[in-house]
């Protein structure tokens, strides 16, 4: 019988240690996309929603993230100099570059087993619908405020 896990005191408290495994369990799983896969989590993120949605810019991309596009600069550099992604100068505007799936990015945006969102996935499907959009709300509250200046 394995010995229960030590719990701290008040639920804001348990609440964050149950983030924090959730965090630990993403990189973990993370690192070993990129033995297997050659992709990290957030590498195969972005060529997902490339693959979705190819000719999207990096602004677009990150604004579906949630993010800067100036975060996504090196990841966008790095899948581009591994030839999972393709860089085509805009017709309309030449400053700006669109992105597309190579066939090697296609590969991975193909693969299912051992990523990030096929755990999402199973671990949602043990879920009811409305339990999930209360989780999904949840984490947007949680994000708002923890992105909040106090």
């Amino acid at each position: 019988m394995p010995a229960s896990k030590l719990q701290p005191a008040g639920e804001t408290l348990q609440f964050l240690q149950g983030v924090w495994e959730l965090v630990h369990a993403l990189d973990v799983r993370s690192k070993r996309m990129a033995q297997t896969m050659g992709v990290t989590g957030p590498q195969r993120l972005v060529i997902r929603i490339v693959g979705q949605k190819p000719s999207q810019t990096a602004s677009e991309i990150a604004q579906m993230l949630g993010k800067h596009p100036s975060t996504l600069t090196g990841v966008l550099a790095r899948l581009e100099e591994r030839g999972l992604l393709a860089r085509e100068v805009d017709a309309e505007d030449r400053r700006r570059a669109r992105f597309t799936l190579t066939a090697a990015g296609k590969k991975i945006d193909r693969e299912r087993r051992g990523t990030v969102e096929a755990a999402t996935r199973r671990a949602l499907s043990r879920l009811e619908p409305t339990a999930v959009e209360a989780f999904a709300s949840g984490l947007t509250i949680l994000v708002e405020e923890l992105e909040r200046d106090d």
